[in-house]
């Protein structure tokens, strides 16, 4: 357990241990989830992502990608049309 104590203008100090754990850097932001009579304190990217994962998840098999190589193959193919969109057919 680990305790801090609020400043007057409602700051607190996170401990290092906390901050590892959440992987917490200078400027991250962290995010304040009501759950009950529970407040969850997070670190606001990671719960970004893994709301990301879950609204994909399954999308991948729908676009036929099996292996790294499938999604490696089509970063590649986008990368060549955006380029060629970009710089070899101006409109």
């Amino acid at each position: 357990m680990e305790i801090s104590k609020v400043t007057s203008k409602g700051q607190i100090t996170i401990p290092i241990e906390i901050r590892k754990k959440l992987n917490l850097k200078t400027g991250d932001k962290v995010v304040f989830i009501e759950e009950g009579d529970r407040i969850i304190f997070a670190n606001a990217a990671m719960i970004a992502l893994r709301e990301f994962q879950e609204a994909m998840k399954g999308e991948a098999e729908k676009a036929g990608i099996k292996s790294e190589e499938d999604l490696n193959r089509i970063v590649k193919q986008i990368r060549k049309e955006l380029w060629e969109k970009k710089y070899e057919n101006p409109d």
